[in-house]
């Protein structure tokens, strides 16, 4: 039986972009809440030490190498998942990225633009139709997208990021509608901004973004771990479809 300070004892759980940033501290956080966690992301090195440190701290890990816009590669991550812990209870789509950043819609590149679409939108997409069949399995689950504020705002420059948020904030509302009767739940989550090592770079010289407001709470990737631990142990018949936010103001 979970305990209070393991309540996902007995539970496996996939992360994408397990290899750094908000992704790697949710797999870390998760493990030492007692589950056992796949880590998926595309560089070995980053999933080898995720691995490690969740190892070191007597947690239960495994890493598969695998890119969410190959639909292919992300249903074997799920497969050696489910094959080397017996299933697959949890699911967090985090993997993302931003190609076309600072960029407005007529200077942009439409490769960059279609390239952030594919990796936000399709890829997680792609991870979300790989777990269902998993998920059911177990007769519940949890599916938990990492969204963005600027999928429910926009904002000038970040019109190919916001428009795959957006979509993906739309799926998790299809998604929970069409997997409330297999009780498998599916929310938002929206960390706002967070000082990862990739966003430092960006936003240092970005007078307008969100890391210059003094009102907002800027984060560390495991200020996070928290809610996703509270998404993660809601009964079977809690919440879905919803977005759930850390920013101080409405996303």
């Amino acid at each position: 039986m979970p305990s209070n300070d393991r309540p996902l004892s007995g539970k496996i759980a996939l992360v994408t972009g397990a290899g750094r940033g908000i992704g790697k501290a949710i797999a870390i956080g998760y493990a030492n809440a007692g589950a056992a966690v796949c880590c998926v992301a595309r560089t070995r090195s980053d999933l080898d030490q995720a691995v490690a440190e969740i190892r070191n701290n007597g947690g239960t890990a495994i890493s598969v190498q695998a890119d969410v816009t190959d639909y292919a590669s992300i249903v074997r991550a799920f497969e050696t998942a489910s094959r080397e812990f017996g299933g697959i209870d949890i699911v967090v789509v985090n993997a993302g990225g931003n190609y076309d950043d600072s960029h407005d819609i007529e200077s942009g590149s439409p490769e960059e633009w279609a390239n952030t679409v594919q990796v936000n939108l399709i890829g997680s997409y792609h991870t979300a139709h790989a777990a269902i069949p998993h998920l059911k399995t177990r007769g519940a689950g949890k599916i938990i997208a990492i969204g963005s504020g600027l999928g429910h705002r926009g904002r000038p420059g970040e019109s190919a990021y916001a428009s795959a948020k957006a979509g993906l904030s739309m799926l998790v509302r299809v998604l929970a509608q069409e997997l409330w009767q297999h009780n498998i739940s599916v929310n938002e989550l929206i960390p706002g901004p967070v000082l990862t090592e990739r966003v430092a770079r960006t936003f240092a010289d970005r007078p307008d973004s969100v890391f210059q407001i003094d009102s907002e709470w800027i984060k560390t990737p495991e200020d996070v771990v928290p809610i996703a631990l509270f998404l993660a142990t809601q009964p079977p018949k809690g919440p879905t479809g919803q977005t759930f936010s850390l920013m101080r103001r409405d996303p």
